[in-house]
């Protein structure tokens, strides 16, 4: 008998620190706009001094119900909509990398431009040189 007793107590035990850390996760994580009637220190400080009570609290009473969460909400992020967001690195931004490829692109047509204009002019030059060569002295 006593070991059921135990095993329940550690089972309650158990889903009570479960709770308690989803609880934690949700509120860090919930955006300003989400949580209602505290502020978030008041909440973490209620979740963890309080753990069941506190979280139990924290789903009925401090976070926003999904239903009533507005569908345009600012999403997850540095609070800017998807398209006001700028690439943290250069190397994240595609505009960035396409116009490094374009670069690349004109920098080799230009190179081989030149490399074939110096073919042209070597040959000229060999061609005057062999052209001389055949000429007779006089």
């Amino acid at each position: 008998m006593m070991s059921g007793m135990a095993r329940l107590y550690g089972f309650l035990f158990l889903a009570q620190v479960v709770l308690a850390v989803f609880a934690l996760i949700s509120c860090l994580s919930a955006e300003e706009g989400e949580i209602r009637a505290l502020p978030r220190i008041a909440w973490v400080l209620i979740i963890l001094f309080f753990p069941l009570v506190g979280s139990i609290a924290w789903f009925a009473a401090g976070r926003e119900p999904t239903a009533r969460r507005s569908p345009t909400a600012w999403p997850m992020g540095n609070g800017f909509s998807e398209r006001e967001r700028r690439p943290v690195a250069p190397d994240d931004d595609p505009a960035f990398l396409s116009s490094l490829a374009d670069r690349a692109r004109r920098d080799d047509q230009e190179r081989l431009r030149r490399w074939e204009d110096d073919l042209r002019r070597r040959e000229d030059e060999l061609r005057r040189q062999e052209g001389d060569r055949d000429r007779p002295e006089v």
